[in-house]
């Protein structure tokens, strides 16, 4: 066995992975139902994606399955496909998982984990509140006894009258009294008895009483026995979306599955390796796919449970996948009788626990751009799509990000031709400048100069009317973007139509190795010193020759 796998605390990782398969069995089964692919394929996707995760990553107690956003991206994908091909539907939504799966491990071999979490954290919240509003708003035809409608949300709320005509009575009591489980049993009593557990049981047992229970939607029968694989299939109109439904999908896993394990890595004090991490999250979701089994990540709650409750190697994952093979093949059959409304009610829960209350509780005060953004990512994720609602939120994102860049390295150009004290100068650079009585403009930058900077340059080299001689200080640019080259080579060619001399100092390093495949010091009005003494010396000179 490897580092990662023990029997030395076996104890405790029994204890850990039966805690969790007893947690991860009612949400499973919520997830495959909530999906639209079937309670099983929640279960399978359970097996597929928390055993070769746990066996080819590199995160020891992270607990793997179907999350939440997994299932509401499957919800949104699998309706829509069935319409399309009502033969077909289902097992083109089983090759989205397997590109998503794919995709992950293309991502974990080219060393990109590192870059999966690099986003706002206003875009993330927004994204997982979205997600968590419309996993509740979703079980709302379960609650009442009715079908998923067609139109996403805004489909679910035009046929909400009808499901309130026609609703059975019990659909909504059970529902009720499942949440008012979930919701109050007492947080000490969770470690012994899960109360997603109590609700399947307690849920199905009411079931079992009432005189018409045949008007019930009930689990029914879970085709349990060894997964069959599925023959993908990528029909010829489908293949550009299947690709890229699938790569968002993968994208949206590898979100999940490294946020969490960034969590458990800081209750745990262990590191994870992101790379290694997403090919076995992949290569679990490429699986789960093939056997028709639902697309998982990092489960966040299940994970903290699982080091709460002392485990203390990657073994309680495997004792956890195997009571869930027990659970599944041994107790399904008393599945039968688990009501729908019980299913919708774990899963509303669990949408309500998503959404970031504490961020959203205090991310007014602190930045309005980060609150616009978090709320138009929710609003997209909710009412548009959850692509969209990704793409929108990095693009608003990136651009804030390069304005504040922008702004703050904008300060850092200047431009002197009379020296002040609080210029940063040598006694001597200042006696020079002030010397030639403002007909040297000293034009300096620092820090790196990104694109966005360009608009203070040439806002800067406007000044250059008055001077006979422009001296260029790059010693403290340490790299140059091709914008800022464009705009540099624009004030030297300004300076030659006013016949204004241009000297250049400090460009050393990446900066000068731009400037030099650039062309730049192929100006002929263009000269070069070794340091901005000498620079300034040679500009003085020049002014002089230029008066005499």
């Amino acid at each position: 066995m490897s580092a990662r796998f023990s029997l030395r605390h076996w104890r405790a990782d029994l204890l850990g992975g039966l805690t969790t398969a007893i947690v991860s069995l009612p949400l499973s089964l919520a997830f495959g139902v909530a999906s639209g692919a079937g309670a099983e394929a929640g279960l399978y996707g359970a097996f597929f994606v928390g055993l070769f995760s746990l066996l080819f990553g590199s995160a020891t107690r992270l607990v793997s399955e179907p999350t939440g956003p997994m299932t509401v991206f499957m919800a949104a994908l699998i309706p829509s496909l069935i319409a399309r091909d009502p033969e077909n539907g289902l097992a083109i939504a089983f090759s989205v998982v397997m590109v998503a799966g794919l995709f992950q491990m293309a991502l974990g071999a080219l060393k990109l984990g590192q870059f999966v979490t690099l986003m706002p954290y206003g875009v993330v919240s927004g994204f997982m509140s979205g997600i968590g509003i419309l996993l509740m708003i979703m079980q709302l035809p379960a609650i009442f006894g009715g079908e998923m409608p067609q139109g996403g949300v805004l489909g679910i709320f035009r046929a909400l009258p009808d499901l309130a005509r026609t609703v059975q009575v019990w659909e909504p009591v059970l529902a009720g009294i499942s949440l008012v489980i979930l919701i109050g049993f007492p947080a000490r009593w969770r470690r012994v008895c899960p109360p997603q557990l109590l609700v399947i049981v307690g849920t199905a047992l009411i079931v079992l009483l009432l005189p018409d229970r045949e008007a019930l939607r009930l689990v029914g029968e879970i085709s349990v026995g060894i997964p069959r694989i599925r023959i993908p299939r990528f029909p010829p109109d489908l293949v550009t979306q299947i690709l890229l439904d699938g790569m968002m999908l993968g994208m949206l896993g590898s979100i999940d599955a490294l946020l969490t394990a960034m969590i458990s890595d800081g209750l745990t004090r262990e590191y994870h390796d992101s790379n290694r991490e997403l090919v076995g999250q992949g290569l679990g979701n490429f699986l789960s796919g093939l056997f028709g089994g639902l697309p998982g990540a990092g489960a966040t709650l299940r994970t903290v449970l699982n080091i709460q409750v002392g485990s203390k190697t990657a073994t309680s994952g495997l004792f956890r996948v195997g009571f869930l093979v027990i659970f599944l093949f041994a107790f399904s059959s008393l599945l039968r009788p688990v009501p729908m409304a019980a299913l919708a009610a774990i899963s509303l829960k669990i949408g309500y626990d998503i959404l970031d209350w504490s961020f959203m509780k205090r991310v007014h005060r602190v930045s309005a751009s980060s609150t616009f953004m978090m709320y138009t990512v929710l609003l997209l994720t909710v009412f548009v799509d959850l692509v969209v609602a990704v793409g929108v939120g990095v693009f608003f994102a990136n651009l804030l990000t390069i304005k504040r860049m922008s702004d703050l390295h904008a300060e850092s150009v200047q431009t002197i031709s009379v020296p002040r004290n609080d210029h940063l100068l040598s006694a001597e650079n200042k006696g020079l400048l002030s010397g030639c009585k403002g007909q040297v403009l000293l034009f300096q930058m620092s820090g790196p100069m990104i694109f966005g900077v360009a608009k203070a340059i040439a806002r800067e080299h406007a000044a250059m009317k008055m001077a006979k001689v422009l001296v260029l200080d790059l010693s403290e640019v340490p790299i140059l973007g091709v914008t800022v080259c464009m705009s540099i080579e624009n004030m030297v060619l300004d300076a030659k139509t006013q016949g204004v001399d241009v000297i250049v100092t400090g460009a050393a390093g990446r900066t000068r190795e731009r400037l030099e495949k650039f062309g730049f010091f192929a100006h002929d009005h263009l000269f070069e010193e070794s340091d901005l003494t000498a620079a300034l010396r040679s500009a003085a000179a020049r002014v002089e020759a230029k008066t005499s």
